[in-house]
C-alpha cells in the first residue's frame, strides 16, 4: 500500500508509467513515455510491475492506395520491482535428481518437518501475524528492466494481476472479423497463454485473487482463476431491489451535473458566469420538479447559461412506452380508383449495393403501377395510411397481393422483406441525382462528393467510397450541406490536399501520377446553416489549404467540443464541453457564427421545387470556370534518352 502506479500523460500524446511513493511523498517517473506505456497493475507477491505497452509496429495496408496504418499495436510487459529480481523469462536450470539421492532428500525433509510440527505444538499459542514483507523498488535502470512477454500483440486491455498469472482482455482485432473478446492469463511458471473465458464483456477480481466475477451476455458469474472456464450459473442479480426517494436522487443529479460543468468546461472562468449562482437559482427549479423529464429541461437551461455549443443532456430514469416497427418497401405510394398503388419505386444509387427497396428485387412479379391490395391477406384500409397495414413487421417476410387493377380478381401474391427504416435509401437516390447533375452539366469532367458527417460511420465511409472512384476527374465538387460533425476532420482534408510529387513515366499503359489516388484539379464545397461542429471544421480547413471557394451559406458554428464525461446515477448523461478550437494567427473560431461561404447561395425553395439546385449549380459553374483558365490532366513524359 505505499506505491501507487498510474499512466501520466506525455506532451508527445503518450503515457508514461509514474509511481507514486506515499512515505516519501515523492512522484517518480519510472518509464519514457519514448512508447506509450499504460494500464500498471503490481505483482501480489512483490516481485514486478505488470503493464501494457503500444510497441508493435506491424503495418496494414489500404486495398485502395498506398497507405498504412498500426493497429493492434498493445504488448504485454513486466519490470522487476528490484535489481535483485531475476526476470520472469529468465532461462530455468533444467537438472534432475537420481530417485536414490531424491529419496534420501525427503527422508531428511519429513524428519525436519516431524521436529519442527513438535516445535510449533509447543509454542503454538506464542505465534503471531506475520507482518507483509516489504516491497523494495529499484528506480534506477527501472524501464531498461522490461521485459516483453511472449503472448501475441494484439488490442488489449484491462489488465490485473493475481499470484503467479497475469489477468488481461483480448479485444478484436482492428479490422478482423472476430466478434469475440476473451478473457486470458500468461501463466508465468509455464510461461504460456491461456483462455479462461471466450467471450466476456467486462470481469473484476476478488481481494484474495482466487475468483473472478465475470460479466457476459447481460449477467455476472464467479470463475476460478484457471483455463477453460464455463459461464454456468449466473448471480440473481435481478433480485436486488433497493428504496428510492426519487426527489433526493434527482437532487444528487442536478448537483452531479453542475459538478461535472464546474470541473470539466474548458474554461475554469465558465464564459464569464456567475456559476454559483446559476446553482442557487436553478436548483429551486429542482423542487419542483415532478418527473425526470422535468429534471432533464431543467439541467437543459442550466447548462444553456454557459454559452457554448455540445451542451446536451439525455437519457436517465425515463418511462417509456412500448414500441412496434413498421415495415417500408421503398416506394412512393398513390392512391387511385379506391386502392393503394405503387407510384414508384425508389432505385438509389446503382453502385450502392447495401441499400434497396424491397420491391427492386430481381425476378419479383411487380412494377410501378401495380396496385397493393392486401398485406399477410388482410386488406389494405385505405382510410389510413398505407403505413398502417406493416405496423410490426419490419424485417419480416410478409405476403402481398398484387394487381394491376384494383380488384383481388386476377390478383397474385409475392413474398417480400420490408425495410426497417428507408431513409438512407432516399438520402442515397439524392445523392445519386446531384451526382448524375454534375457529370451531366460537366461532360463528365467534374465528380460529386457527398460528405453526411465527419464521423467514424456515415462520413468517413462516404467520403473514400465516392472520393476513389472519382479521383481522376479534371475536378470535384465537395457537399457537406447537412453534414452533422463527428471527428475533427483533418485526414478528410488530408485527403482533398495531396499534391503532385511526381510522375512515372511506363511503356505501356497511362502514366503514373504519384500520389496515386488523388486529385489535382480545382475544387470547391458546397455548405450550409446545417453543417456544424465537424461540419463546421471541413469548410474552415478547407478553405485554409486553398482547396477553392465556398458555397452556399453560413455554417451553424460549434467548435467547443467534447471528450467524454462521467455517467450521471441514474444512467443519464450530460456533456461537458473540454476544448475550444482556436485559429493559428491566435484568435478564437467564431462560436455561433461559423464559416462564412466565398460566395453566397441562398437556397431557393421555389427552385428546389422545380428539382434545380442553385448552390450546385453555382459549384459546377465555378469549378468549370477553373477548368476553362487552366485545365489539368497528366503531362507528356520528357523525350526518351540515350543512355
Amino acid at each position: 500500500s505505499r506505491y501507487i502506479a498510474y499512466a501520466k500523460n506525455q506532451e508527445n500524446g503518450n503515457n508514461a508509467i509514474a509511481i507514486y511513493d506515499v512515505k516519501e511523498e515523492k512522484l517518480r517517473q519510472v518509464t519514457s513515455g519514448f512508447y506509450s506505456d499504460l494500464n500498471p497493475a503490481f505483482d501480489p507477491d512483490g516481485k514486478y510491475l505488470y503493464i501494457l505497452t503500444n510497441r508493435n509496429f506491424d503495418p496494414v495496408y489500404s486495398d485502395f492506395d498506398n497507405s498504412w496504418i498500426y493497429p493492434n499495436a498493445t504488448m504485454v510487459a513486466a519490470i522487476p520491482l528490484s535489481k535483485d529480481t531475476a526476470s520472469p523469462l529468465a532461462p530455468k536450470n533444467d537438472e534432475v535428481t537420481l530417485k536414490g539421492e531424491e529419496k534420501k532428500e525427503e527422508d531428511k525433509k519429513d524428519s525436519k518437518d516431524k521436529k519442527s510440527d513438535k516445535k510449533k505444538g509447543d509454542d503454538k499459542d506464542k505465534e503471531e501475524p506475520k507482518e507483509p514483507k516489504p516491497v523494495t523498488i529499484s528506480f534506477d535502470g527501472f524501464e531498461e528492466r522490461m521485459i516483453m512477454l511472449p503472448v501475441d500483440a494484439g488490442n488489449i486491455g484491462s489488465l490485473s494481476a493475481v499470484s503467479g498469472k497475469i489477468i488481461y482482455h483480448r479485444f478484436p482485432h482492428a479490422g478482423g472479423s472476430d466478434k469475440n473478446q476473451p478473457l486470458v492469463y500468461f501463466d508465468l511458471e509455464k510461461r504460456e497463454e491461456k483462455t479462461m473465458i471466450n467471450n466476456a464483456k467486462s470481469y473484476s477480481v476478488s481481494a484474495d485473487g482466487k475468483k473472478i466475477m465475470v460479466s457476459a451476455s447481460g449477467s455476472y458469474t464467479i470463475v476460478d482463476v484457471e483455463p477453460d472456464q464455463s459461464l454456468g450459473k449466473s448471480m440473481p442479480v435481478k433480485q436486488m431491489e433497493m428504496t428510492l426517494v426519487p426527489r433526493e436522487e434527482w437532487k444528487q443529479i442536478f448537483n452531479d451535473a453542475w459538478r461535472f460543468e464546474r470541473d470539466f468546461f474548458y474554461d475554469p472562468n465558465m464564459h464569464g458566469v456567475d456559476w454559483n449562482l446559476m446553482r442557487e437559482r436553478y436548483s429551486k427549479l429542482i423542487d419542483d420538479a415532478v418527473t425526470r423529464s422535468d429534471v432533464s429541461y431543467v439541467i437543459g437551461e442550466l447548462i444553456g447559461e454557459i454559452n457554448a455549443s455540445h451542451t446536451y443532456r439525455s437519457g436517465g430514469d425515463i418511462p417509456s412506452s412500448l414500441k412496434r416497427s413498421v415495415g417500408y418497401l421503398g416506394i412512393d405510394w398513390g392512391l387511385q380508383n379506391g386502392a393503394y398503388y405503387v407510384k414508384r419505386i425508389v432505385k438509389g444509387a446503382p453502385w450502392d449495393a447495401d441499400e434497396h427497396s424491397s420491391l427492386h428485387v430481381s425476378g419479383l412479379k411487380i412494377k410501378e403501377g401495380n396496385y397493393i391490395l392486401a398485406v399477410n391477406n388482410v386488406p389494405i384500409d385505405i382510410t389510413k395510411d398505407p403505413w398502417a397495414a406493416f405496423e410490426g413487421l419490419s424485417d419480416k417476410s410478409i405476403e402481398l397481393t398484387v394487381n394491376s387493377s384494383p380488384s383481388l380478381t386476377g390478383a397474385w401474391k409475392i413474398l417480400v422483406e420490408p425495410m426497417q427504416d428507408e431513409t438512407r435509401l432516399r438520402n442515397l437516390e439524392w445523392i445519386e441525382s446531384k451526382r448524375k447533375r454534375v457529370d451531366e452539366a460537366s461532360g463528365g469532367k467534374i465528380g460529386y462528393v457527398y460528405v453526411p458527417s465527419t464521423g467514424v460511420g456515415d462520413g468517413q465511409y462516404e467520403l473514400v467510397r465516392m472520393f476513389y472512384p472519382q479521383h481522376n476527374k479534371a475536378g470535384l465538387i465537395i457537399d457537406e450541406r447537412f453534414n452533422n460533425g463527428g471527428q475533427i476532420p483533418d485526414r478528410f482534408v488530408e485527403l482533398l490536399n495531396r499534391k503532385p510529387l511526381a510522375y512515372f513515366a511506363v511503356r505501356d499503359g497511362q502514366t503514373w501520377q504519384w500520389p496515386p489516388i488523388a486529385n489535382f484539379g480545382p475544387k470547391a464545397m458546397l455548405i450550409n446553416e446545417w453543417s456544424g461542429s465537424g461540419g463546421d471544421a471541413f469548410p474552415d480547413y478547407f478553405k485554409k489549404s486553398g482547396l477553392g471557394p465556398l458555397v452556399g451559406m453560413r455554417t451553424w458554428g460549434g467548435l467547443i467540443g467534447i471528450s467524454g464525461a462521467p455517467t450521471l446515477i441514474d444512467g443519464g448523461n450530460i456533456t461537458v464541453p473540454t476544448f475550444r478550437m482556436f485559429n493559428v494567427d491566435g484568435t478564437w473560431f467564431r462560436e455561433g457564427h461559423g464559416v462564412d461561404p466565398d460566395i453566397e447561395v441562398i437556397d431557393d425553395p421555389a427552385q428546389l421545387a422545380k428539382g434545380i439546385d442553385t448552390q450546385l449549380e453555382k459549384a459546377i459553374e465555378e469549378v468549370m470556370k477553373s477548368l476553362n483558365n487552366k485545365p489539368v490532366g497528366l503531362p507528356k513524359p520528357p523525350a526518351p534518352e540515350k543512355r
